[in-house]
């Protein structure tokens, strides 16, 4: 029964990139290379010590790590950047631990194949 989950699992997700997938570059201090990505995204209620807490949303971006780690950059770490291109602007999102003590990224599926990896915008390049 595993290997017929694996096998739905590495359809729908080969699916989603087909249908709903974008090429971004995700960079690490020099090196970087294009890889294939859905964008998504995942609200986290931080609470604070003081007052109220918050509601923070971040841009996640899920990629296979396999991707990841033929271009030499596994596991995600915060501080890496992610270039999305929309239209002729170019905007950047740097992963990074959303509070709480959440991880900067986790497990996108039970087989351990995909990753969610939360970024925040920090800056976008007019093209």
């Amino acid at each position: 029964m595993s290997d017929l989950l694996r096998t739905g699992v590495e359809w729908l997700s080969d699916l989603m990139e087909e249908q709903i997938g974008i090429t971004v570059t995700y960079v690490r201090g020099e090196a970087s290379f294009d890889v294939l990505a859905v964008v998504g995204q995942t609200a986290f209620r931080i609470t604070r010590s003081y007052g109220p807490g918050v509601v923070v949303r971040m841009r996640d971006y899920l990629i296979d790590a396999a991707d990841l780690a033929t271009g030499g950059i596994y596991p995600p770490e915060v501080g890496d950047r992610i270039e999305e291109t929309l239209g002729s602007d170019t905007h950047i999102h740097e992963v990074l631990e959303p509070g709480n003590g959440e991880p900067a990224w986790r497990w996108s599926d039970e087989f351990n194949q995909r990753l969610r990896i939360h970024t925040k915008h920090i800056d976008t390049e007019a093209g």
